[in-house]
């Protein structure tokens, strides 16, 4: 009865391991799908519906065929893949920030579920008000971040590969700083870019006092935080693999069957089709996990179990 009663939602108020995190991840899908799974749905079909109806506008009007040669192509056909290039340009670009956007509602989400209460979709995207513009500008703030060091980076490698006298300093260099700064971007990945997210959600702080708390839960926990967000990486990345390579393979076949007129349309609904069968499942299961992560360690570090079992109506005796 006290395992019971300490498990009011989709999982257990102490300290998880890896398997509890899984299983709540799940279960906060499957306890709530049109707020975790809907939400992922309704943005990737949204990004995706714009660069499907200009390609297939411009599909219908002049020959948008890959297969031409150079010298074959006239201005209007040329300026056609352009607008369908730009067009699934910024279809990829609000998918980018409408999952960031999920990510802040599934924090909610997996924080309601805690505690076994269930969030609609109106309700977990209403209880982002006034963080939505912090967690995008946070999230290009870590990009802009990660961008500014991988471009310094290889600046050093242009300056070494015109100041070496021979292949051997670079070797030297390549050797040791490569694997160093592969372990940068996975420290500063984990202490400073994972936890935010919820943290920001959940939590009465700003930008650069979600990276602060980040930074603090992920203190001393380091591999652990960073093993499951490396497996958690891993499912994902087989599983959109296992929905997009028979998709593709499919898509050949039937711009094959329909003809070169079709190509790029082809490739734009079945990178449209990938994108929503994939948002289906990454969003939702990495954000709840990263969401239970942190929750994990809360509960590890500050007692937040207490907390939650108050407002569950639980005592601690």
């Amino acid at each position: 009865m006290l395992g019971a009663a300490h498990k009011p939602g989709a999982m257990p108020l102490r300290p998880l391991g890896l398997g509890d995190i899984y299983d709540a991840a799940f279960r906060i899908i499957r306890f709530n799908p049109t707020a975790t799974v809907g939400a992922a749905v309704l943005v990737a079909s949204v990004a995706m519906a714009l660069p499907l109806l200009v390609t297939a506008v411009l599909t219908w009007t002049v020959d948008l065929s890959l297969s031409q040669s150079g010298a074959g192509f006239e201005t209007a056909e040329t300026a056609a893949l352009v607008g369908a290039a730009g067009a699934f340009g910024v279809g990829m670009v609000l998918q980018w920030v409408g999952t960031i956007l999920v990510t802040g509602m599934i924090a909610h989400v997996t924080a309601a579920a805690a505690i076994g209460r269930r969030l609609s979709l109106g309700e977990a995207w209403r209880v982002t008000h006034g963080k939505r513009w912090r967690l995008i500008g946070a999230s290009l703030l870590i990009g802009l971040g990660s961008s500014v060091l991988i471009a310094a980076y290889v600046a050093v490698w242009f300056a070494l590969a015109f100041a070496a006298d021979g292949a051997a300093p670079l070797v030297v260099w390549g050797l040791v700083s490569v694997p160093a700064f592969i372990c940068l971007l996975i420290w500063l990945w984990i202490r400073v870019g994972y936890l935010p997210v919820p943290a920001l959600m959940l939590e009465r702080v700003g930008v650069f006092g979600a990276f602060g708390r980040g930074f603090q839960l992920s203190r001393r926990q380091f591999w652990r935080i960073f093993g499951i967000a490396l497996l958690t990486a891993v499912i994902t990345g087989v599983a959109s693999q296992v929905f997009a390579t028979p998709i593709s393979m499919l898509g050949e076949f039937v711009v094959t069957a329909l003809g070169p007129q079709y190509e790029v349309l082809g490739l734009v609904v079945a990178q449209a089709i990938i994108s929503v069968l994939t948002a289906a499942f990454v969003s939702p299961f990495t954000g709840a996990v990263t969401s239970l992560q942190y929750l994990d360690q809360r509960i590890r570090k500050e007692a937040y179990d207490v907390e939650l079992m108050t407002q569950a109506g639980i005592t601690a005796s």
